[in-house]
C-alpha cells in the first residue's frame, strides 16, 4: 500500500512538482496507484493538466492547496495527478472518454474512474462554491462518493459502456485510394468554416489550428487555387501583427481568446512555434515577405534565449502567469510606454494600440495596428521595442515548463531545418542539429527504446508513436538540409521501430507501444490532427518520404496501407488534414537531385535552391556520382555534366535532363516561385 501522503516530490514532471506541496495525497499515474484504487476499493480522482495551463492553476489555489477539500479528496478518492504533455496517451483516453459523455472539454480535465481504471463521470474546472451555474468541487465529490456507495453497479456499467465505445472508435474502417476529388471536396468544407476578415478558423477562441493550414498549402500547389494560397497567408499576415505574437520578445502563444488574434492565452507552447515557423518558411519561399522573416528570426531568437535545454534541446512551454495574474508579464500602461520611451511613445502607442484607458483589461496587449513604415520609422519602432523589452526583462518572469518532449522537439527540429534555406539562415539548421543530437543521445531507455520526455538527468515517459514519427520525420529534414546519410539511416531505424512497437496488421498504429503496462482499455488510436499534428498524419508522411527519397516500394505500400486504412470514415477525413496532405504527397512528389563531385559553391547554390522549393511535395537527395546510391533510388546514376554541380528533377519514375545553373533549376521546379512579392 503506498504511503498517505503526496508523493509527487519525485516526479521529473515540472507540472507534477507544482502540486508536490499540495495537501491532498496525489500519486502519479501508474501501476501503483491503480493496485491502490483496487486495494481500498475507492473511486479514482484523476486531474490532468499542465504546467503552463492558467485554469489549471486557479483550480489548484482554489481546491488543491485547501486543507479542507484535500481532506475530502484523500478521504473518499485515491488522488491522481497526470502531465497531459507527459502522457498524452491518458489524456487522449480520459478527454474521449469527457467527450463522449457530451462535454466540450479542456484543462484541467478532472475525471472520475472506477478501481481499475473505467471513467465513470468527469468534467474540467469546478470552483471552490457554486457559480456561473455550476456546482462547486466539494459538491461534486459528495456526490460522486453517495453515487459509488448507492449506484455503484450503475456507474461500473456507465464506465464499461464508455471503455466499450472507447475501442470501437479506436477502430480503423478501410477504404480505397483518396482521389483528387476527395481532397478538393475536404479543402473546400474546411474552407467554409475561415474567418474572411480575420483569417484563421471559425471564431473566439481562436487556435492556429496549423494542421489545416499545411493542407490548404499542399492544395494550393496540387491544383492552384488561389484560395488556399490566401488561406494560409492571411492567417500569417494575422498572427505575425495581431496580440498573439509577442512583439517584444519573440514568440506565438497558444491561442487568441478572441476573434481578432488581439488578446492571447499567455503561454507559448513549442509545438505552436515549430509549425508556425514551418508555414512562415514555406510562405516565404514562394513569396519573399520581409514580415515573415522578421517574425522568423525573432522566433528563433526567443527559442535559443528562453527555450534552451541543456545547451542543445527545447523546452516544452513557458508560463502564462506571473505572480499568479494571468499575462501580467506581457501587458503595459500607457503611462509605463510613456515613462520609457519619452518624445518617442506617440509613434509607438499609435503602431501597437495602446491606449490611456487599456485595450485590454486597464492595461495594454501591444498588436501591430499601423502598415509599415520606411526604414527610418520601422528603426525607431524597433529601437523602441528593445528598450521596452530590456525594461521587461527586469520584471519576475512567468514559469518554463523545462521538460524536454521528443514529439515537440521533432517538430522544432523539422521546422528549423526546412526554414534555414527558406530565410538564409544556417544558425538555425545549426540549433536543428544540436537538438537532434541531444536528443537521439538522451532521450533513451536501458534498452535503447526513444522515450518521450526527459528532465533534469532523468527520463519520464516512455515513447508513443508519436514521438518515433516526429524524430524520424526531423531525421529526415536533416538529411536533406545536410545530406549526411546516417540522418537517412536514423529514420529508417525509427520508422522500422514504430511499426514494430506501435504498428497494427491493417497497416495503421496504436498512440502506446504494445508492450505497454499502464494504459487501461483497448489501445488508443488517434488519426485526427489538433493543436498538434497526429502521430498518424506525421509518420503517413515519413513513410511516403521514404519512398520518394529511396524508391523502395515498401515504402510506397506502408503509405498506402495507413492511408486507407481511415480512407473508409469519410466523414471524419476533414479530421485528419495532415494525412490527406500525405496522399497528396505520394502522388505528387517531387525529387531534386544535386549530383556534385565536392562541396563547390556552385553545388550549394543548387542544394539551396532545391531546399527553399515552396511546394511541400518536393524532396533533396545529393549524390557524388551516381554510385552510392541503389538501383531503385532517384539519385542512382545522376552525375555531373562535364564535372560541373548539376541537378535534376524527378518525379514518378521519370527525371530530367540535367541541368547547371540556379536560374535553370528555378524554372524546373516551376511556377510555384512565380508570384510577384506582395
Amino acid at each position: 500500500m503506498l504511503p498517505a501522503a503526496n508523493l509527487l516530490g519525485e516526479a521529473t514532471s515540472p507540472y507534477l512538482l507544482q502540486h508536490a506541496g499540495n495537501p491532498v495525497h496525489w500519486r502519479a499515474w501508474g501501476p501503483a496507484a491503480l493496485a491502490e484504487a483496487r486495494a481500498l476499493d475507492r473511486p479514482i480522482l484523476i486531474s490532468i493538466g499542465y504546467a503552463a495551463c492558467h485554469w489549471c492553476h486557479v483550480m489548484a489555489h482554489e481546491s488543491f492547496e485547501n486543507e479542507e477539500t484535500a481532506a475530502l479528496m484523500n478521504r473518499l478518492f485515491v488522488n491522481v495527478k497526470v502531465d497531459r504533455e507527459e502522457r498524452p496517451d491518458i489524456d487522449h483516453i480520459y478527454m474521449s472518454a469527457l467527450h463522449t459523455l457530451g462535454e466540450q472539454g479542456g484543462w484541467p480535465l478532472t475525471m472520475f474512474l472506477s478501481p481499475d481504471g473505467a471513467p465513470m463521470f468527469g468534467g474540467t474546472y469546478w470552483p471552490p462554491a457554486p457559480r456561473w451555474g455550476r456546482p462547486s468541487f466539494a459538491q461534486i465529490l459528495h456526490a460522486v462518493d453517495k453515487a459509488w456507495r448507492e449506484k455503484r453497479e450503475a456507474l461500473i456499467a456507465q464506465g464499461a459502456t464508455l471503455f466499450d465505445h472507447l475501442a470501437a472508435i479506436a477502430q480503423t474502417k478501410r477504404g480505397g485510394d483518396l482521389t483528387p476529388d476527395d481532397l478538393t471536396r475536404v479543402a473546400h468544407l474546411l474552407m467554409r468554416q475561415l474567418d474572411p476578415v480575420n483569417g484563421g478558423v471559425g471564431g473566439a477562441p481562436k487556435f492556429p489550428n496549423a494542421p489545416i493550414f499545411r493542407f490548404f498549402w499542399s492544395e494550393h500547389f496540387r491544383r492552384r487555387d488561389p484560395q488556399a494560397r490566401e488561406a494560409v497567408r492571411r492567417l500569417l499576415n494575422a498572427l505575425c501583427e495581431g496580440g498573439i505574437y509577442d512583439h517584444l520578445g519573440g514568440g506565438f502563444a497558444r491561442y487568441s481568446t478572441d476573434a481578432e488574434w488581439h488578446v492571447p492565452h499567455f503561454e507559448k507552447m513549442l509545438y505552436d512555434n515549430a509549425q508556425i515557423l514551418e508555414l512562415l518558411a514555406l510562405a516565404h519561399a514562394e513569396t519573399p515577405t520581409p514580415l515573415y522573416a522578421e517574425r522568423a528570426r525573432e522566433t528563433f531568437d526567443w527559442l535559443i534565449r528562453e527555450m534552451r535545454v541543456e545547451g542543445a534541446a527545447f523546452a516544452a512551454s513557458q508560463d502564462a502567469d506571473q505572480d499568479g495574474e494571468e499575462g501580467l508579464f506581457f501587458v503595459w500602461t500607457a503611462d509605463e510606454i510613456d515613462a520609457t520611451l519619452g518624445a518617442g511613445s506617440a509613434a509607438f502607442k499609435a503602431a501597437y494600440d495602446v491606449r490611456p484607458e487599456g485595450n485590454w483589461e486597464g492595461r495594454n496587449v501591444l498588436r501591430r495596428r499601423i502598415a509599415h513604415g520606411n526604414d527610418a520609422e520601422e528603426a525607431a519602432l524597433a529601437a523602441a521595442r528593445a528598450r521596452l523589452f530590456a525594461l521587461r526583462e527586469s520584471r519576475p518572469k512567468p514559469g518554463r515548463d523545462d521538460k524536454v518532449l521528443a514529439d515537440w522537439n521533432g517538430l522544432m527540429i523539422a521546422a528549423l531545418a526546412r526554414a534555414a534555406a527558406a530565410f538564409d539562415a544556417p544558425e538555425f539548421l545549426s540549433a536543428a542539429r544540436a537538438a537532434y543530437a541531444f536528443i537521439n543521445r538522451t532521450l533513451r531507455d536501458e534498452r535503447g527504446r526513444l522515450v518521450h520526455a526527459w528532465r533534469d538527468g532523468r527520463i519520464g515517459a516512455a515513447g508513443m508513436l508519436d514521438d518515433h514519427a516526429s524524430i524520424a520525420r526531423a531525421a529526415l529534414a536533416l538529411f536533406e538540409a545536410t545530406g549526411e546519410p546516417t540522418y537517412l539511416d536514423d529514420a529508417i531505424l525509427l520508422t522500422r521501430a514504430a511499426q514494430d512497437l506501435f504498428g497494427d496488421v491493417d497497416g495503421s498504429f496504436f498512440i502506446t507501444a504494445h508492450d505497454a503496462s499502464d494504459v487501461p482499455g483497448a489501445r488508443p488510436r488517434h488519426p485526427h490532427d489538433g493543436a498538434t499534428p497526429s502521430g498518424i498524419g506525421l509518420m503517413a508522411e515519413v513513410l511516403v518520404r521514404l519512398f520518394h527519397l529511396t524508391g523502395e516500394e515498401r515504402w510506397r505500400l506502408a503509405a498506402e496501407n495507413l492511408i486507407r486504412a481511415f480512407t473508409g470514415a469519410v466523414e471524419m477525413l476533414p479530421q485528419s488534414p495532415l494525412l490527406l496532405a500525405a496522399a497528396d504527397f505520394l502522388e505528387r512528389g517531387i525529387v531534386i537531385v544535386v549530383a556534385a563531385e565536392a562541396d563547390d559553391p556552385a553545388a550549394m547554390a543548387l542544394a539551396k535552391l532545391a531546399l527553399s522549393s515552396p511546394d511541400p511535395a518536393t524532396c533533396v537527395l545529393r549524390t557524388r556520382d551516381g554510385a552510392d546510391w541503389p538501383a531503385d533510388s532517384p539519385g542512382h546514376g545522376k552525375t555531373t555534366v562535364n564535372g560541373a554541380a548539376s541537378a535534376y528533377v524527378c518525379k514518378g519514375q521519370t527525371c530530367g535532363l540535367p541541368v547547371t545553373t540556379t536560374r535553370e533549376l528555378q524554372s524546373l521546379i516551376g511556377e510555384g516561385m512565380a508570384y510577384p512579392h506582395d
